[in-house]
């Protein structure tokens, strides 16, 4: 028997005739193209971590550390984002697997989740205006950077709350920026490493057996980096929150899935090689306390160009304004999904005439004052700190990400609707397991550095300081609300679906199968 299903009185749910209660977070302006979001993608993720955080990962770590680390973290987020790509293709929604996690899950799962990861989008908002204080200091240290956070605070607040178009188009032409100057940086990193450099020598695998090279640090250095490639991949499984505010999410959600991440793999993974095999680990201000040189700007400042270091560095200060953008756009659209699920105050859903959640926008942007003490702190040491917080956050998020996965294919074939899905994760069930128990893994042990050479109560509070918090954010509402467990049967898998006989007016284009093949490379050299 089917369920008759009316909206609720207050306009942001469902409800059956069984009087259940189902949330429909749908009421976003899906503004947002295609073009848009497959860059947003890549925008998502190439920033901070990739910049600055490897000086980090190289320093403690070594070239080999560094290299094997952003690998295995490279295929744990692959992983995570097929499962959940097929999860947002069928359900696009803007809380993404925040949602799924509370949907698929358990209630109490949900709200931590969501709680958790805009917590963690916030911190990362704080952190990219952390970033800016360091860059600038390659140019000037008599400008306050203080200010310079403020100035660029105000900036992504202008551009979050007026329209998602806004924020998409500056998105794209920045996560554009980004992607070119990574290509250049390929092909001059290549060119300095084979001797176009001031010293006219060939460096090849040199840096690699210098002092304690290529495994600096032992263990725990090895362990220190995964936290730290964590920290610059975050930001990759954001891109599903989008889906509450993209055209034919669809299709467009698993396009972004199978094809943009293996260019940004294929840019970390080339990045770091390079990065290893020019810049000695040795190189002063890596892993500074007060200031902190990209290893990117190193090697433009190889090449023999003083404008070369400086160009890269002021794309650099761009990169982190798009990461800063990206971070506070999915945090308020998570804590505008907390107050639809009523999880949060009602008032953080209020949209505007552009219908943004211009609340959430204000409320999620105030985390970041956290940047102003750096003045007090020491900017490269906060950077650390807030690193290590949103790092772990990440890697709470693909677990949980994994368990959501695991629990909705279950649900799709207790259910029979697997015909129904708009696209199949190949990994499973093997690959969410794999991403959960090594992520775990990885959580409990990347904590190595905080107890060698010598106790460090700051670093261990960073690194698991995350891990009570969730769990008594999930007893807490799970005593409070007495959930449960959903039963794979009543799972719901009807609200806010896509389903298949919705895709056939884009799959059937008219052209041939070469011609859509010959497209498909096309867009995706694009």
């Amino acid at each position: 028997m089917s369920e008759v299903r009316k909206t609720t009185d207050d306009g942001i749910g469902v409800e059956t005739a069984r009087g259940d209660r189902f949330v429909a977070a749908d009421r976003l302006a899906r503004k947002l193209s295609a073009r848009q979001v497959q860059m947003i993608a890549i925008g998502g993720t190439i920033g901070t971590g990739l910049f600055l955080g490897t000086g980090k990962s190289l320093a403690t770590g070594g070239p080999a550390s560094m290299l094997i680390g952003y690998a295995i973290v490279g295929g744990i987020v692959f992983i995570t984002m097929l499962s959940l790509g097929e999860m947002a293709a069928f359900v696009p929604i803007a809380g993404s697997f925040c949602t799924f996690a509370g949907r698929f899950v358990d209630d109490a799962f949900g709200f931590a989740l969501t709680w958790n990861y805009w917590f963690n989008d916030a911190v990362s908002m704080a952190s990219d205006l952390v970033a800016l204080q360091l860059i600038l200091q390659y140019w000037t240290t008599n400008f306050p950077g203080w200010a310079l956070s403020l100035i660029f605070w105000v900036f992504l607040i202008v551009a979050n709350i007026v329209t998602v178009r806004i924020y998409g188009e500056l998105e794209y032409w920045l996560s554009l920026l980004k992607v070119i100057t990574i290509i250049i940086f390929i092909i001059l990193g290549i060119a300095v490493n084979c001797g176009g450099n001031t010293e006219q020598r060939y460096i090849g695998g040199h840096n690699w057996f210098i002092g304690d090279a290529p495994f600096v640090g032992g263990i725990g250095g090895f362990a220190s980096v995964f936290v730290t490639a964590a920290f610059a991949y975050g930001g990759t499984e954001s891109i599903a929150i989008t889906a509450g505010e993209t055209k034919d999410p669809a299709t467009t959600m698993p396009k972004v899935v199978r094809n943009v991440f293996w260019r940004i793999l294929l840019f970390y993974i080339l990045s770091v090689l390079i990065l290893g095999l020019n810049v000695p680990y040795t190189t002063p201000g890596l892993n500074g306390k007060d200031a902190r040189t990209s290893p990117f700007t190193l090697v433009f400042q190889m090449a023999g160009s003083a404008a070369a270091g400086s160009f890269i560095n002021a794309v650099i200060m761009t990169s982190v304004l798009s990461a800063g953008n990206h971070a506070l756009f999915a945090g308020t659209r998570l804590l505008y999904t907390l107050a639809v699920d009523k999880h949060a105050p009602i008032f953080f859903s209020a949209l505007n005439r552009n219908q943004v959640p211009w609340i959430a926008v204000l409320a999620t942007s105030v985390i970041s004052i956290l940047c102003f003490g750096a003045s007090f702190i020491g900017a490269g040491q906060l950077w650390i700190w807030l690193q290590n917080i949103v790092g772990v956050s990440n890697q709470l998020s693909w677990i949980a990400i994994g368990i959501a996965s695991l629990r909705f294919r279950a649900a799709v074939r207790v259910q029979n609707k697997e015909h129904l899905l708009p696209f199949k994760n190949w990994t499973y069930p093997w690959g969410p397991w794999f991403s959960v128990i090594l992520n775990t893994f990885l959580v409990l042990v990347q904590g190595w550095s905080s107890f060698s050479p010598s106790f460090s109560v700051v670093t261990f509070f960073s690194l698991y300081v995350e891990l009570p918090i969730m769990l008594v954010m999930y007893v807490g509402w799970k005593a409070l609300k007495r959930t449960r467990i959903v039963k794979l049967r009543d799972m719901d898998l009807e609200t806010d679906t896509f389903l298949m006989d919705q895709l056939a007016p884009a799959l059937d284009t008219g052209k041939s199968v070469w011609k859509q093949r010959g497209y498909t490379v096309w867009r995706w050299l694009l």
